[in-house]
Parts: C-alpha cells; sequence; structure tokens
C-alpha cells in the first residue's frame, strides 16, 4: 500500500513538484532569516569573543558588553586584592576618530590591552608580529579597517600611518577578529598608549579583566568581586548572554526576523495544505477503490501521512542546503553575518513537521468521509 502511496505521489508531478517547491521555500526562508539573526546576535558579543576573558569587571550599572561606563584606575588593584584573582589586568575600549592621509575620517573602536602581558590580543595575524605593539606610536588594525580604508583610496600595510585624535599611529600589525555590532573597525594598542589616544578624562578605565585561581571556577570568582562596592563581576559566558538577551528585549531585531519567519510558516501552510488538498481530491477516486476493496482508514492513513512526509523531506532537504550554500557565500564576504547552530535546522525541521502533519489532516478530512461507492459512479 505505501509503494502505491508514493507511485500515485510522483505519478502527479506538477502538485509534486508545487508541494517540495513550496516547503523547500518555508524551509529556507526559516533557515535563512534565523541564522542571520544569530549571526547579528554574533556580531552584539564581538568584544568578549575577541577578548576571551575569564571574569569581566565593570560598573555595577552595566547591563551589557557593549556598555562602557568608565572606572577609575584603582579599580585593578582593588580587584587584585579579592581572594582567588590569578590576575587582573586593565582595558580600555572606545570609539575614537581615526584621520586617513586624505584628510577623511572614520570612526573607530579603540582597544587598549594590558602593556606588560596583552591580555585579549587578537590570535590571528594576517601580517606582523602581536609584540611589537610595545613600539612607539603602534598599532594593529582588523580586516574590516583594511576594508574601509581601501574604499577610501587608502592601502593599509604595515607602516602605514594615520591620525588619532592628532597623534600618530603606525600599522604594525593586521589581524583578523570578528567584526563590531556597529561595523566600526577594531583598532588594538596597549593600555597605556590608549589612553593618550583618547580624549582626557577623569575616569577611562573600561573593564578589569581578571583570571581565576587554580580551584575557583568563573561564576566563584565573579560573585566575590562583585561584593566589591559599586563594581560587577561577570562571566565570560554570562555575559555573551546578557548582551544576547538585552539586544533581544531592547531592539526590534527580534521582531523584524521573527515577522519574516512567521510569515514563511503561513506561507508554507497555505501553499502546502491547499496543494495537497488538491492532490487528495483529485486521487479520491483510487482511495476510494481501496476502500472498497477492503482497506481500512489506518491504512489509508498511513498513506496519505507518508505521501505528505516524503515531500517535507524534500523540501526540507533543498531548503536548508540552499541556505546553507547561502551562508557559506556570505561567510566568504562576512556580510551579511550568517550563524547556523544545530538549533536552526532542527527547529525548521520541527515547523515542517507540523506543517506537513497539517496538510496530511487536511486531506485526511476528505478521505474520512469518502464513501467506497463513489468507485462506481
Amino acid at each position: 500500500m505505501l509503494g502505491i502511496a508514493l507511485k500515485m505521489l510522483f505519478r502527479d508531478r506538477a502538485k509534486y513538484a508545487m508541494l517540495v517547491c513550496g516547503l523547500a521555500f518555508c524551509a529556507l526562508l526559516m533557515c535563512q532569516q534565523i541564522s542571520v539573526f544569530c549571526g547579528i546576535m554574533m556580531w552584539t558579543t564581538s568584544t568578549v569573543r575577541n577578548i576571551g576573558a575569564p571574569v569581566w569587571v565593570v560598573d555595577a550599572k552595566v547591563e551589557q558588553a557593549n556598555e562602557v561606563i568608565p572606572m577609575r584606575q584603582i579599580e585593578v588593584e582593588r580587584v587584585r586584592s579579592v581572594q582567588g584573582v590569578a590576575w587582573a589586568v586593565p582595558l580600555y575600549i572606545g570609539i575614537e576618530q581615526a584621520r586617513l592621509a586624505d584628510g577623511s575620517f572614520q570612526n573607530v573602536q579603540l582597544t587598549g590591552l594590558d602593556t606588560g602581558t596583552l591580555t585579549g590580543r587578537p590570535m590571528d595575524m594576517e601580517a606582523g608580529r602581536i609584540e611589537d605593539l610595545r613600539l612607539p606610536n603602534a598599532v594593529v588594525v582588523d580586516q574590516v579597517a583594511v576594508e574601509k580604508f581601501r574604499r577610501k583610496g587608502i592601502t593599509i600595510q604595515l607602516g602605514t600611518t594615520f591620525e588619532i585624535n592628532d597623534k600618530e599611529a603606525r600599522v604594525v600589525g593586521i589581524c583578523h577578529v570578528a567584526r563590531s555590532f556597529l561595523g566600526q573597525p577594531y583598532i588594538y594598542t596597549t593600555f597605556d598608549r590608549a589612553l593618550e589616544y583618547a580624549k582626557p578624562a577623569r575616569k577611562q578605565l573600561s573593564y578589569v579583566l581578571a583570571g581565576p585561581a587554580p580551584g575557583v571556577s568563573d561564576e566563584e570568582l565573579a560573585a566575590r568581586i562583585s561584593k566589591l562596592p559599586g563594581l560587577r563581576a561577570i562571566s565570560k559566558d554570562n555575559l555573551f548572554w546578557l548582551t544576547v538577551w538585552w539586544y533581544i528585549k531592547n531592539t526590534g531585531i527580534p521582531i523584524s526576523f521573527g515577522t519574516v519567519v512567521l510569515l514563511g510558516v503561513i506561507v508554507g501552510i497555505a501553499i502546502a495544505g491547499q496543494t495537497f488538498y488538491l492532490f487528495v481530491h483529485d486521487n479520491l477516486r483510487y482511495l476510494a477503490a481501496l476502500k472498497a476493496m477492503g482497506a481500512r482508514m489506518h491504512t489509508l492513513a498511513a498513506m496519505v501521512f507518508l505521501q505528505a512526509f516524503s515531500v517535507g523531506f524534500i523540501g526540507y532537504g533543498i531548503g536548508v542546503g540552499l541556505a546553507s550554500w547561502f551562508g557559506n557565500t556570505v561567510l566568504a564576504k562576512e556580510q551579511p553575518p550568517f550563524y547556523m547552530p544545530w538549533q536552526v535546522p532542527a527547529f525548521v525541521a520541527v515547523v515542517l513537521i507540523f506543517i506537513c502533519g497539517f496538510s496530511a489532516f487536511i486531506g485526511l478530512i476528505k478521505v474520512s468521509r469518502l464513501e467506497p461507492a463513489v468507485v462506481f459512479r
């Protein structure tokens, strides 16, 4: 019987193609949009992932990683005094303005690493050495800076100079890091030099990075440091999710992408449900003949569900495959953002199972009311 069901499905090529295309489009739309949304959320946490410190110490009012409230530099010593802290170093992060050789400006995210240890250094160096940051006026730029400066007609290479707040910066290295949410290039230098590049202010410490001693977990150390008045310590993983949820709750990004995903589900239900109902309707005489020969309702239901889930499986594979191809294509250019964890295709599979099940249920309503005598009319 199941073989007969598949023959009935493949025989009507037009409706079969419509069902597969409709479900493939639905899977592609959902998978691509959710993956782009995940990519944007990854951009919001680029600072945390690029630096990679186990524990981040911030002002007590900070809610997410991209919110910087300057602190006093003495906070580094206060953190070092906490039991269980193996090391603690300062970090400066701020938006500054770089002046190019032709006089044009480019906003950059200046990152000042601890001069002695260079904790939080970029790991993927495309040119130069990170240790050269200790040289006078030395900076390391990321791939976004190279790209943006190229658009302005300037080629960035080792030895290229530009100005940050009227102070010379000389490129000693080019790195590859995760892009920032706002799209500004990352410029790395030492903490002391970053304070020279930055505009004068009474408080200039952005973060204190800390690491736990052996036997102390990141969460336990964060809880101990958070007892210091005016400070809040957050482990790297918790800061990652705090930042993601902050953008989900306080921006329109989830609503925008969620609306598109919902439309994909509605389109999938409409196309698959209507087309499958017409398919069943056109094959009523065959189902009636089987019913007249003694086929029970559960047998006919198995045939209908097999037909629905067969096109669903094929449509799912085509849709997710096209979304993966799209992701591999855009990842080479790094725009738009694209990140597809295993939960995304799993979620899409669940939605398509629901759509196929709903479509089969609509068809079964017609089959359940079918009179075997219709075959003789």
